[in-house]
């Protein structure tokens, strides 16, 4: 037998291997010669990753982690989240010696605290039953100062590109985007920001190290001399791989995460916005070498409805575009929906959202998302304050909404929910009966169009309505694998 063969047969072997289900055959022409359809598997493993939840001495954060129970997944598995390395660490490839999360069960939350400015970034993986459709939800509460304000996250897998439309270097905000290695070889990353006339001038956005099992916080005031209320960052990796997500504070109105945009897409979703929201700024990027030109609507509970004065936005290639849509939503949830309106060309977008008045004010962030697809979870609900918006801007669909069993006792509970067309609908989500501690927020679709969804957490403080904004995309808990017969006649050519 030569080398070729040897290794045809070791690649046959670990096929079979990596698939688990690859049928042996003999080559007798027996075989039907037509592709099977994939099969939806369980992921085996999963990966999240936390940024460092405030610079405030004040701040006070909880996690919570939450794996919904998923058929086929097993019966066993196992999950850690662990402290990152900081920059200035001499050992930037040490962990955290305690786990700050250790998972042991889908289909009960586990939660962690942490308290101050010295809380680390974190860097969380799970396996077996545990990894399909892990979530880690971070939020942290700061009472005062320039961090002021309900920052809520969910912890994200680590990828190589990120768009973060409304980002900002204006003299007001305090904007850092933070870079965080869950791998054992440095990241090299770059940064671009772009404003209303297209690029920022930098000479220090490029090649930024980003160590093993380490996280960074980049203040993107000091990447360009140009202020500017409007930005759009983009993240791209040039070797390995990293989470991102944009920490954004200003003086006046508080402070939150914002998350990334989705995929650039011709059209885009952003679902969510408060009933008592005073004030809504779009901020948009096309991505792509074409102009978009894009029809605004808000999708409200009766049906889908254009704002008055903003019927169109004009988004200019490699430039960011914002317009403030004012109290858009005029006493009812609704949710922003964006097409084209000729011509498609990709593009990227994101809400700053803002409830109360004068010096009550409090912002967040809703980014385009993907819609819920097969399932969506948001964990770190609590018995008062959670609330969730559905979308679907086109068919109808019908939703499950699970709630779980809480992370300290209750039994779990659902219902399922109708979205019509073109329509917002703004709920109290179920509660876990005998509710004790915090709980997680599943959403299925059961038939109809694409839902998109996202979940609300208030929790005011001293007159100021504090809260974050988390949307829902499918949480990829399954992978497509292809089904493959062996042909074994290969070898004998």
């Amino acid at each position: 037998m030569n080398r070729t063969t040897v290794s045809l047969i070791a690649a046959a072997t670990a096929l079979a291997a990596v698939t688990g289900f690859a049928s042996l055959t003999a080559p007798d022409g027996t075989g039907s010669g037509e592709a099977k359809a994939a099969a939806r598997l369980p992921v085996e493993r999963s990966t999240l990753l936390c940024p460092a939840p405030s610079t405030s001495d004040l701040a006070e954060t909880s996690y919570t982690s939450f794996t919904p129970e998923s058929k086929g997944s097993g019966s066993t598995g196992k999950a850690e989240v662990t402290a990152a390395a900081r920059e200035s660490e001499d050992d930037a490839k040490g962990k955290g010696d305690k786990p700050v999360l250790s998972p042991k069960q889908p289909g009960k939350p586990v939660t962690g605290e942490s308290s101050g400015a010295e809380a680390p970034a974190l860097v969380g993986t799970a396996e077996g039953n545990l990894a399909p459709g892990w979530t880690v939800q971070q939020t942290t509460e700061v009472r005062a100062g320039i961090t002021r304000g309900v920052l809520g996250v969910n912890c994200t897998a680590p990828d190589t590109d990120f768009w973060f439309p409304g980002a900002s270097t204006a003299e007001e905000r305090s904007d850092y985007v933070h870079l965080t290695n869950p791998d054992d070889s440095a990241a090299v990353v770059d940064i671009e920001l772009y404003g209303k006339d297209g690029a920022l001038k930098s000479e220090v956005a490029e090649g930024i190290q980003v160590q093993p099992h380490a996280s960074v916080p980049v203040l993107l005031s000091t990447l360009t001399d140009e202020q500017q209320t409007n930005v759009t960052v983009h993240v791209t990796v040039r070797s390995g791989r990293v989470a991102a997500a944009v920490q954004a504070a200003d003086d006046k109105l508080g402070a939150d995460w914002l998350p990334a945009s989705t995929d650039p897409a011709g059209s885009l979703v952003l679902p969510g916005i408060p009933e008592d929201a005073t004030a809504v700024r779009l901020v948009a990027f096309a991505t792509g070498e074409d102009d978009a030109d894009l029809k605004v609507q808000l999708a409200t509970p009766e049906g889908l409805i254009t704002p008055a004065g903003h019927e169109t936005l004009h988004v200019k290639s490699g430039m960011t575009a914002a317009v403030d849509l004012g109290d858009v939503t005029r006493g009812e949830a609704g949710s922003l929906v964006l097409t084209p309106t000729e011509e498609s060309a990709p593009f990227v977008a994101a809400l700053r959202v803002v409830r109360g008045k004068g010096s009550k004010q409090e912002t967040a962030f809703i980014p385009a998302t993907h819609p819920v697809g097969a399932r969506a979870t948001a964990a770190g609900n609590r018995a008062k304050g959670s609330s969730l918006s559905l979308v679907a801007p086109g068919k109808s669909a019908k939703v499950r909404v699970t709630a779980s069993a809480g992370s300290e006792g209750g039994t779990a509970v659902t219902k399922t929910y109708t979205v019509k067309g073109g329509t917002t609908v703004a709920l109290k989500p179920p509660v876990p009966s005998g509710l004790k501690g915090t709980y997680a927020l599943t959403v299925e679709s059961v038939s109809g169009g694409p839902v998109y969804a996202s979940r609300m957490l208030e929790l005011p403080q001293d007159g100021i309505p504090m809260f974050t904004v988390q949307t829902l995309p499918d949480d990829r808990g399954t992978v497509s694998v292809p089904t493959a017969d062996q042909d074994l006649s290969v070898l004998q050519k």
